[in-house]
């Protein structure tokens, strides 16, 4: 079945196939449509295997999928939804983008044990401890972010599902992406609003004071490491991180998008705890004091030793102009956000409040900025 009638996505470049499968592997997607699915779909059909998607029938930035993709529609929190749009199907692998909570784990259990040979579930790494306590961060490290609730309901689901392969055998992955972005989903806190403060000259605000180490990872290569793991009896039972190795300070994520733009970046650094002061309603707030403003580099030695072929080649500096093209192509959907925009603004008038509170704490005579 073709793609819902959309508005055209980006080319996105894909390995072709070599070859036809003989034995092409059956796989459920549920989700498809978002940052790191649709990448994984277009790459799991490149390889030759039969794709299924599930979902509500939503494509909320019109990312594109093969022709060939079977569309099936259902409610994943909804028992009887899913049972209807799956029939009778039976998958070699089932791959969910949409579990949550512990609860949505175990409703998984039920509802595909006896339909698949492995079981995908997609986490989080921002489930590792923060701050972190070893460098680089491999597959053991402590587990327990005290700071987010989402990174603390993806390891509840991880512990349910954990024991459902412990004491129901379960055929359990976990895969724990880090911070992954496409070309319809810039990797700032605030979006596509901050892309456009930027290209307007207005002031941007950078948690802490920028220097901190943080690795960024399009969809595109994520796709390879976790379509590598698809049909892979080795990999039931353990969990992996898949990211680049593309790493950066924060400072300098916010000025490669200010050189692609021709423009000078006007950053303001704003100590990430006062974020909760100024702006406890922020969406983004949890997610910089738990996690963004934590320094992040990992070691993905465990990937690579299951998918020899996992080399990610695409670094944020190349990206960043293919997510331009993108925003110069859909004007509509990365118009600023007026909401994260005052969120901004009220950070960025704190900010200069606090100058010049320090500034009247100066001693006479004493110069200064």
């Amino acid at each position: 079945m073709s793609t819902p009638p959309s508005a055209p996505a980006p080319d996105v470049a894909v390995p072709a196939a070599a070859g036809v499968d003989p034995a092409p592997l059956d796989v459920l997607y549920l989700g498809g449509t978002g940052t790191i699915s649709a990448s994984c779909v277009r790459r799991s059909v490149a390889a030759g295997m039969r794709v299924a998607v599930l979902n509500r029938g939503h494509n909320t930035n019109d990312r594109d999928l093969p022709d060939d993709v079977t569309w099936l529609h259902g409610d994943v929190t909804d028992p009887a939804s899913l049972a209807e749009a799956l029939g009778d199907r039976r998958f070699d692998a089932v791959v969910n983008f949409l579990s949550y909570t512990a609860e949505d784990a175990e409703r998984m259990v039920e509802v595909f044990t006896g339909r698949t040979a492995q079981y995908v579930h997609i986490s989080s790494a921002s489930v590792y401890g923060k701050p972190v306590l070893q460098w680089p961060i491999v597959e053991s490290t402590q587990l327990h972010n005290r700071f987010t609730a989402y990174s603390r309901d993806k390891l509840d689901a991880e512990r349910a599902l954990l024991r459902a392969h412990a004491e129901r055998g379960f055929p359990l992955t976990v895969v724990r992406p880090s911070h992954t972005y496409d070309d319809a989903n810039p990797p700032l806190p605030g979006g596509w609003t901050v892309v456009d403060r930027i290209a307007r000259g207005d002031e941007v605000v950078v948690h802490g004071d920028g220097t901190s180490l943080w690795t960024l990872t399009h969809a595109d290569d994520l796709a390879q490491g976790l379509v590598g793991l698809l049909g892979n009896p080795r990999a039931v039972g353990e969990a992996f991180h898949i990211t680049s190795d593309d790493v950066h300070t924060w400072d300098g994520i916010y000025t490669a998008i200010a050189q692609a733009l021709g423009v000078e970046p006007r950053l303001v650094h704003v100590p990430s705890d006062l974020l909760t002061v100024g702006a406890p309603d922020w969406f983004w707030t949890e997610l910089i004091v738990g996690d963004l403003s934590h320094s992040a580099v990992f070691d993905n030695t465990k990937i690579r030793r299951y998918v020899p072929s996992y080399v990610p080649a695409l670094t944020f500096h190349r990206a960043v102009r293919r997510m331009l093209a993108w925003r110069a192509a859909h004007p509509d959907q990365t118009a600023p956000d007026p909401a994260t925009d005052a969120v901004l603004d009220r950070l960025v008038e704190g900010y200069h409040a606090a100058e010049k509170a320090f500034a009247a704490l100066r001693p006479e005579g004493e110069g200064g900025r």
